[in-house]
């Protein structure tokens, strides 16, 4: 446990269909399930997407990738599996945080909607925050300060200059980048679908592969910004390989994960003619 320094990771939630219900439809009766229908509706007719806003999302599965400081993936966790239970991710997340002393949040896109999530989950169930929040700090020690990449550190942002540039294609092109699969059969839109289908193990291990391209991007990550050398990463990567491929016979997920691997060339490898 002490040699844990990054949580990467990553959350799939779902509308709370009885809070649009009480909140938008008041007068029209609508159950949870009628009350999403209704709103996606709406907001596809509006704004081209169907996408609820986060402020009426629950966490409904979440992945942990623990890599110690040596940059090594130690283990892959989804939070109170198989019941995928909102207040107990919730809890086991930032619970597991200061159990762990505080490693660093690793995510893509994670300052924008993860961690907001997260944050007003942790409001909903009555939650302390007291470490995440350190309120009597100063404001560039708070863990929440946006530029405080000891505590969070989004890949987004780092590779986006903190918004100055647009990074269209999101973590499945800049996965795709380094030869990783990125999306393959499950999208995020579909996880609303997908939970009113009972189907929570697939949300899993759609959000294990995605927390799987967010490490491999973070590898790459350090490689740029001068943490780990080249040579480093590609041992790491290859390692991470041999640790799925063992993990393949429990879990079908990574056997698909490694099937849609794909090829990095290394532009600065030496032939054996060279």
């Amino acid at each position: 446990m002490d040699d844990i320094q990054y949580f990467v990771f990553d959350i799939e939630s779902i509308a709370d269909g009885e809070l649009i219900s009480r909140l938008r439809y008041p007068t029209a009766d609508l159950d949870p399930a009628a009350a999403v229908a209704q709103y996606r509706e709406e907001l596809l007719e509006e704004k081209g997407s169907d996408f609820i806003p986060p402020t009426y999302h629950l966490p409904i599965s979440l992945v942990v990738g623990k890599v110690n400081a040596e940059f090594q993936l130690v283990d892959l966790v989804a939070l109170d599996e198989p019941d995928c239970r909102p207040a107990e991710i919730t809890r086991l997340f930032w619970s597991g945080w200061e159990a762990y002393k505080k490693p660093t949040f690793v995510t893509f896109n994670g300052r924008s909607f993860d961690i907001p999530v997260m944050e007003l989950a942790a409001f909903r169930y009555g939650l302390s925050l007291k470490e995440w929040f350190a309120w009597n700090a100063r404001n560039f020690d708070q863990p929440r300060y946006r530029f405080n990449h000891h505590a969070h550190l989004d890949l987004q942002e780092v590779l986006s200059n903190f918004g100055a540039a647009r990074l269209n294609g999101g973590l499945n092109l800049i996965a795709n980048l380094i030869g990783k699969p990125g999306k393959m059969d499950v999208a995020g839109d579909m996880v609303q679908d997908l939970y009113e289908q009972g189907a929570l193990t697939e949300i899993n291990n759609y959000c294990r592969c995605d927390v799987l391209d967010t490490y491999f991007v973070f590898l790459r990550t350090n490689v740029l910004i001068g943490k780990l050398s080249l040579e480093r990463e590609q041992q790491l990567v290859q390692q991470t390989r041999s640790w799925l491929e063992l993990q393949a016979t429990d879990n079908a997920i990574f056997e698909q994960y490694l099937n849609n691997w794909g090829e990095w060339k290394n532009p600065w490898a030496t032939t054996k003619d060279e």
